[in-house]
Order: structure tokens, then sequence, then C-alpha cells
């Protein structure tokens, strides 16, 4: 029961701690793109919580995964790790250089064949260079599979997130129609992209450090941080949520 209590708090503050980077990376979006300050979110604290549920959903789904050594000498990774890689690089520069793309249907009438041609290429000749020169067999590829599959994931959640606001609430609380490579203005693509990078770098870089305050931090101490945290939290949700 104690073990079950102390990962509940675990995970309480994990998800604390990242609806608040949440909360303060669309501020800050505001701020520099609009430069006016918005409280985004529906709470009136600074929390946007499915910030805070991503990023525990990216932990259950991929902390084991992160652990194993993904090696090129993998067909099947080091072609998921050359597409990933490449499209983004391509759609970014093809983003940039062109007229605006907003829908996806668009960009698979004018680019997609071709992206996908230029992708099928480089993936034979790297494989072919992999197998040839045994040297590179070893090259580890887990930040670019745990950056592809955090886009899926967080894309995902993203569009199913918007979907279930826009019909339980009718409201929106944001609209890519005017985004480059959206659907249903729902997801785009500068914003799935974004949630790769952030979510790779929090998931390498952040959350080490936050494990490492949790295992040294007493269970008495993280409960408290979750009362003092989780009382106004509720009482924000019953208030701004509920009630109105």
């Amino acid at each position: 029961m104690k073990k079950l209590l102390d990962k509940i708090c675990d995970n309480y503050i994990i998800f604390c701690v990242y609806a608040f980077f949440g909360w303060l990376y669309e501020v800050l979006w505001f701020l520099i793109v609009q430069h006016k300050f918005v409280n985004r979110g529906v709470l009136f604290g600074p929390f946007l919580p499915i910030y805070g549920f991503g990023v525990l959903l990216l932990l259950v789904v991929l902390r084991n995964f992160m652990k194993k050594k993904h090696e090129s000498n993998n067909i099947i990774y080091t072609s998921l790790s050359i597409f990933t890689i490449l499209t983004f690089i391509y759609i970014t520069i093809i983003e940039y250089t062109t007229p605006k793309i907003y829908e996806l249907s668009v960009f698979f009438e004018n680019y997609g064949l071709i992206l996908i041609s230029l992708n099928l290429l480089f993936i034979v000749v790297i494989n072919y260079i992999i197998q040839k020169f045994k040297k590179f067999n070893k090259i580890n590829l887990n930040v670019a599979l745990v950056f592809l599959l955090i886009w899926v994931i967080t894309t995902s959640l993203e569009f199913v997130s918007h979907f279930a606001i826009d019909k339980l609430t009718g409201n929106l609380l944001w609209d890519y129609s005017n985004d480059f490579l959206n659907i249903n203005a729902r997801v785009c693509f500068d914003a799935s992209r974004n949630f790769a990078i952030l979510g790779t770098i929090l998931l390498y870089l952040v959350q080490p450090f936050i494990d490492k305050f949790l295992k040294k931090t007493s269970i008495s101490k993280k409960r408290l941080i979750c009362i003092i945290i989780g009382i106004p939290m509720i009482i924000d949700f019953i208030v701004n949520v509920i009630i109105k």
C-alpha cells in the first residue's frame, strides 16, 4: 500500500510539473508571437492538464523502450529513423520556401510522391552502406525512434482531445485551420513537430532530474507537496470547469 501511494504521489508531481511547463510554453508562445499575455486552458491556475497527461502517457509507453539499445543493424529501425528525420527536414524546408499548404491532401497532391520517393532512395542507399561497412552496425538509433513515437503519440492525443472537447463542450481551445498541414484544424505539422522535439528533450534531459528528485525525497514530503498543489487545483477545477 505504501509503495502504491508513493507511486501515485510521484506520478501526480510529474503531472503537475509538466502541466505547468505546458502552460508556460503556450503563454510564452503567445507573448513572443502575438505580444500579449493569454492564460491558456480552462483553469485559472498555471496548469494545462493535457501536457501533464501527455508526458505521463509518454513515460508509460516509452520508458522501457528508451532503456533498450536499438541498433542500426536492424533494417526496420534504421528505415524508420531515416524516414522520420528526412521527412521532418523535407517538410520543414517546404514549409518555409513555398506558399502555404494548409490541407494535408494538397500536400500529397503536390509533394507527397516526391517526398516518398526521395525517402525510399535514401533508405536503400544508407541501408546498403550500413550492411557494407560493419562499423556502422552498432549506431544507436534510440533518440530517432523515440522522437518518431512521441510525434505519433502526441499528435494522436491532441487530435482525440480536440475532438472530445469539441463534441462535449462545443468550445475550440485551439484552431489550426490557418496552419500549415492541418488535419480538420485539430492538429498541424508545426504543433506536432514542436511536441516531438519538446517531448524528446523532456524525456532525455529533464525527466532524469525529476526522477532523481523524487528518489531522494521522502514519502512524507511528497505527500505534502501533493496536498499543497492538489487542493488548489481541485478547487480551481470545480469552480472553473464543473460549476462554470
